[in-house]
């Protein structure tokens, strides 16, 4: 009995934009801070009907081996039973905010 094939949801904010892509391989790895994801999955190129949006990330990923996302990017990761439709979404404004972080160096106060 073998074991079926590992099939992982990713979605993570990009640009303003959610992407939501499958692939068989996610690790965290030794560039600390990332997320590295392998293997991709896109539906078959057979099928009638085409989604723009994951013909979009298709050729986006097309000359991809291996893709590190930053951890504070990642919304979710799931493990699912088969591969689903990769897409975009747009994030939209709407109310929510992202909190705003400082990643300079400083200290707690202004120095004079």
């Amino acid at each position: 009995m073998s074991n079926p094939r590992q099939i992982y949801k990713v979605i993570f904010l990009n640009q303003g934009q959610i992407y939501e892509i499958y692939a068989t391989q996610i690790y965290q790895g030794e560039l600390y801070g990332f997320i590295e994801v392998e293997e991709f999955l896109f539906g078959e190129r057979a099928q009638m009907v085409v989604d723009p949006s994951e013909e979009r990330l298709k050729n986006e990923f097309a000359d991809v081996k291996r893709s590190f996302i930053p951890m504070q990017s990642i919304i979710r990761i799931d493990e699912v039973e088969k591969e689903g439709i990769a897409k975009v979404i747009d994030a939209g404004g709407g109310n929510v905010a992202a909190f705003p972080m400082n990643f300079g160096p400083g200290g707690k106060g202004k120095k004079s």
